[in-house]
């Protein structure tokens, strides 16, 4: 599924979509950066809270397909700008991390 597909099956917002082709292949959800930089598979919808610029580095070092931030949280004006700059897709929802998880989940299993 790519990462358009996903947003719109998910009505994702879409804050910036830089590779909309881009294959998902899993999901990973974690807001500790170390961590999900250490575990998150390349190719992985990510979910997090955190908003700030280095999300954006970890989700290139991770080769993290997107991120999506979830329970409503708006990315900070540097995250945004980083992800336009290093051509991150960067999504969102207002749903909770585990509510949006197991939607994840169920739409990566069809």
């Amino acid at each position: 599924m790519t990462v358009q597909a996903l947003a719109k099956a998910l009505s994702l917002t879409e804050f910036h979509l830089a590779e909309p082709e881009r294959q998902v292949l899993g999901g990973y959800a974690g807001d500790l950066l170390s961590w999900v930089l250490g575990r998150a598979r390349a190719g992985c919808a990510w979910l997090t809270i955190m908003s700030n610029q280095n999300v954006a580095a970890v989700s290139l070092m991770a080769d993290a397909a997107c991120v999506i931030l979830a329970e409503g949280v708006q990315p900070d004006p540097d995250l945004l700008r980083r992800a336009q700059e290093k051509g991150v897709n960067l999504l969102g929802t207002a749903q909770d991390t585990f509510t949006a998880a197991l939607a994840l989940g169920a739409l990566l299993e069809r």
